[in-house]
């Protein structure tokens, strides 16, 4: 029989205010356990929530930016669960009335574009953590995270492989990344998904039985899950069982998912309005004002880049990873007056590979944009050549000099003198009359080897095209 996998993401981006959703305590990253909850995010008598404008304008932009309806009025409420690391025995999120309605976004596998409807995305707070590493049997609470503020974007289940699924997630990610409301960190946690998968017999309309597979933090996991998950129950139907709706945790160690707990309904969670907190209304005036900040969208600035400046699609794409990598790639291009060409080169290529190395983001990089548009400036002038420019760059990479500097510091300016580059031609040519019948004979590799010792006995800073225009004529007799 031939299966057909049918796959819905329930992905949680932890939004970027400096506080929490509902309190004022702080959202950073990496402080000690337990103290960054305070008396409102652990619920205790007396204390009252308030909502964060911040985490309301994250949301609406998000909305705006996958074309979903902005809801006027939306409601949070109570989700009823027992858990260590939820110390109020309750989470406030959004229940029957999300802020954020039905969007859609468009992904693009093997050449072909996709859209995925987006249910809903609402707003609510995350829970702490449990750890259970380093006390020897028994589980530690960190409270830290408790009242963060998180987006669960909730997918239709449009998607019909691993592939598709990981594509969609690529894409949400660069979004949120994009509009400035999500780092996007999956290794801090910042950006998780739980997978909903099932299977059919192919051409079957009704959707099998689900299983969630939760908190999956990378891509390469998502990717696996799925396609552990849609084996495991492909093989249990054909032996003769049946997959039952359930709550799996995907083992990265061992490549597996195991059974956690069966799959809660809604009503198991005794939703009801939450009594602490007022409807939030939003009105045309608010929505007008975000709409009027919306950065510009990654799919309007990949067909930009490539009308505007006429890049490979390949280069496009890089360079549109993000917001940060683009504003960089277009001020060098700017500063430096260059072919857009060469800058992308040079970026997606050499300060690229210097980042990775170093572990860097495009923010952190030690070569700013002016630097950098300066280099290539002197290879356009032909001040210097392309090979000298990686040793120019290295210098830039390593000090805080300009270009101009270390090209004048370091004795590296291109020789255009037509009389002494030919001096030197004349010279290696007569050192090497055999090789020179060859490349008459038609052996035109030969070439190769005269270009390499008139570079080596002038450093590298000949002009390359004066060499090869030169060597050609005098080889040529």
């Amino acid at each position: 029989m031939e299966w057909e996998t049918v796959i819905g993401l329930e992905v949680h981006a932890q939004l970027a205010t400096q506080s929490k959703i509902f309190s004022g305590a702080a959202t950073a990253y990496g402080a000690e356990p337990n103290t960054q909850a305070c008396a409102v995010d652990l619920g205790l008598p007396g204390v009252l929530p308030v909502l964060n404008e911040e985490a309301v304008r994250m949301a609406v932009i998000f909305g705006m930016a996958i074309e979903a309806h902005i809801a006027p009025h939306s409601v949070f409420a109570r989700k009823n669960y027992f858990y260590p690391d939820l110390p109020k025995g309750y989470q406030i999120s959004q229940m029957d009335h999300p802020i954020v309605g039905v969007g859609h976004l468009d992904i693009d596998v093997d050449g072909i574009t996709k859209r995925i409807g987006i249910t809903r995305a609402h707003l609510e707070e995350d829970a702490g953590k449990s750890l259970h590493e380093d006390f020897h049997g028994l589980t530690g609470i960190d409270l830290n995270r408790a009242g963060t503020p998180l987006l669960e974007i909730v997918s239709e289940p449009d998607m019909r492989s691993a592939k598709e699924a990981v594509a969609y997630m690529r894409k949400l990610h660069e979004l949120v990344r994009y509009l400035g409301i999500c780092d996007g960190n999956m290794q801090e946690g910042s950006f998780r998904c739980d997978a909903n998968v099932s299977v059919r017999p192919k051409g079957q309309a009704e959707f099998g039985t689900r299983a969630e597979i939760k908190n999956i933090n990378s891509f390469k996991f998502v990717e696996k899950a799925i396609n552990h998950e849609v084996e495991r129950q492909i093989e249990l139907i054909e032996n003769g069982g049946r997959v039952v709706q359930e709550t799996r945790l995907y083992d990265s160690v061992k490549d597996e998912t195991r059974s956690m707990r069966s799959k809660e309904e809604a009503n198991d969670y005794r939703y009801f309005p939450d009594p602490d907190l007022l409807p939030v209304i939003i009105d045309e005036a608010f929505k007008a004002q975000i709409k009027a900040a919306l950065p510009e969208l990654p799919q309007a600035k990949k067909q930009r880049f490539k009308t505007q400046y006429s890049l490979d699609e390949e280069s496009v794409s890089i360079l549109t990873t993000s917001r940060p990598l683009a504003d960089y790639f277009e001020a060098v291009a700017k500063k430096s007056g260059c072919e857009a060409k060469l800058c992308a080169n040079w970026i997606t290529g050499d300060l690229s590979a210097a980042l990775n190395k170093a572990g860097l983001e495009i923010t952190d990089s030690p070569v700013s944009d002016e630097r950098l548009a300066g280099l290539l400036t002197r290879i356009n002038d032909n001040t210097i050549s392309g090979k000298i420019a990686k040793q120019v760059f290295e210098a830039l990479w390593q000090s805080t000099s300009s270009a101009d500097d270390i090209i004048a510091e370091k004795g590296l300016k291109q020789i255009t003198d037509t009389g002494a580059i030919e001096a030197i031609i004349d010279k290696i040519i007569a050192d090497n009359l055999g090789q020179v019948e060859q490349y008459r004979s038609g052996k035109d590799k030969v070439f190769a080897f005269f270009v390499g010792q008139v570079m080596k006995a002038m450093q590298g800073k000949a002009n390359p095209a004066e060499v090869n225009k030169m060597l050609k004529e005098k080889l040529q007799g």
